[in-house]
């Protein structure tokens, strides 16, 4: 009985140890860090979505920023 779940796992998804450090991760798929942020590819995925995030924050507030000069 112990060994039957109440909620059935499911399968683990496909994952790459990436060797060469976090900018080597984030940058594993060339500059498309949203796939590495968004699929968790490899074990940087955590880096690459707060890189990913700062990208978006400078972006917004130079809009924002741009609209209120005009």
């Amino acid at each position: 009985m112990a060994s039957k779940e109440r909620i059935p796992r499911r399968p683990l998804p496909e994952f790459t140890e990436v060797e060469g450090g976090a900018k080597a991760g984030v940058f594993a798929q060339g500059w498309k860090i949203w796939r590495v942020a968004l699929d968790d590819e490899n074990q940087y995925g955590p880096h690459a979505m707060i890189l990913l995030l700062v990208v978006t924050a400078i972006l917004t507030g130079g809009v924002l920023g741009l609209g209120m000069v005009l």
